[in-house]
């Protein structure tokens, strides 16, 4: 008698069949994020900097815009990161 962990890891094998990534392409995965990793950096740091701005001058609606744009371009770097990812691995989607 299976557990129930079992049927679902069949099911789930069915419909969706687990591929292996090659030495290269994982090696491709790690420094597409390594770069979104230091993009990211480089952008908080230059944020940083007009954070350090607004606060001193007690503008709190400019504070709250440099983290709103800060999010932002976040969420871009991710998602160009998330595609090139996909890419790689050969995901039909993209």
């Amino acid at each position: 008698m299976k557990s129930a962990f079992e049927l679902a890891m069949e099911r789930l094998s069915q419909g969706a069949p687990t591929k292996t990534l090659t030495a290269a392409q994982k090696k491709k995965l790690a420094e597409i994020d390594s770069i979104c990793r230091a993009k990211t950096a480089e952008k908080e740091l230059g944020m940083q900097d007009e954070m350090a701005a607004a606060r001193a001058a007690g503008d709190g609606e400019k504070l709250q815009k440099i983290r709103s744009g800060f999010a932002v371009e976040k969420e871009k770097l991710e998602a160009d990161r998330d595609a090139k990812k996909a890419r790689v691995r050969g995901d039909k989607a993209n």
